[in-house]
């Protein structure tokens, strides 16, 4: 089947999310948080946006392997198609009524990533790739900054859910970074920080802890715009590898001398 035809039913169950969710961005939310300790949140809406995602593929695809933030892994005859879903991304975000989330789809096949798309509904803005096929903002073509100097670089990273119990928290590498270059965001959405490095808002992202579905689409999205992504310790990147380094490419190597410090 022509990859066209994944990446039309991904742009339409990301949208249908996206409108939902920014139906409802503005009301109470049935908030619950995963588990002790933690600010990791869930809300009803992330299930709905679950369910609108997961009813359109499986309709046009019954026999594809979905792996979603909420349900896990829901199996089907073909292992070699599998669905990677973040139905909000942003979660907290959303629950405090802040516009900053995303709705993110990717496809692996055989392992590889071959679609990626993320919707940010409250920007209108719609990130789409096809492997081999380069990196798309609202069907324009997108690329990567020229950015070669660190100190001249805008970054962006995130930090842990658990952060108050893990070692590994991303503090004292946001410390070390943060004199070697211009600025630093932390919007709570990886995602669309991925998206941004795709189109040159961001020169580079990194973030410790990530799950596939945060990081599979927008990186499918920085590569097929000309950047380049890793693991921190630079091994190759996949959505299964909790640490994640992405840039332009022009400042990647100072990025992981710095973060390497810690």
């Amino acid at each position: 089947m022509p990859l066209n035809d994944f990446l039309t039913t991904a742009i339409h169950a990301a949208i249908a999310a996206g409108t939902a969710l920014k139906d409802r961005l503005n009301t109470r939310h049935n908030v619950k948080f995963k588990g002790h300790g933690t600010s990791d949140l869930v809300t009803e809406m992330d299930r709905h946006a679950e369910d609108i995602i997961v009813s359109l593929i499986a309709k046009q695809f019954p026999d594809h392997s979905i792996l979603t933030e909420e349900r896990g892994t829901i199996a089907g005859l073909s292992d070699q198609h599998l669905w990677i879903i973040d139905p909000l991304d942003g979660t907290t975000n959303y629950a405090h009524g802040f516009p900053w989330y995303a709705v993110s789809i990717a496809l692996h096949i055989d392992h590889s990533c071959q679609i990626g798309v993320v919707y940010h509904p409250e920007q209108n803005e719609l990130f789409h790739a096809i492997r081999g096929n380069g990196a798309f903002l609202n069907n324009v073509p997108v690329h990567v900054s020229s950015a070669n100097e660190l100190t001249q670089s805008l970054l962006a990273t995130g930090f842990p859910y658990d952060i108050k119990h893990k070692t590994l928290n991303n503090i004292a590498n946001f410390s070390q970074m943060l004199p070697q270059c211009q600025g630093i965001r932390r919007a709570g959405a990886a995602a669309v920080d991925l998206c941004y490095v795709a189109c040159g808002r961001f020169d580079g992202f990194w973030e410790l802890g990530l799950a596939p579905w945060d990081s599979a689409a927008g990186t499918l999205l920085i590569t097929e715009a000309g950047g380049t992504v890793s693991t921190l310790d630079q091994k190759p990147f996949t959505p299964f590898e909790p640490s994640l380094a992405a840039s332009n490419g022009l400042i990647h190597q100072a990025m992981l001398t710095i973060l390497n410090r810690t």
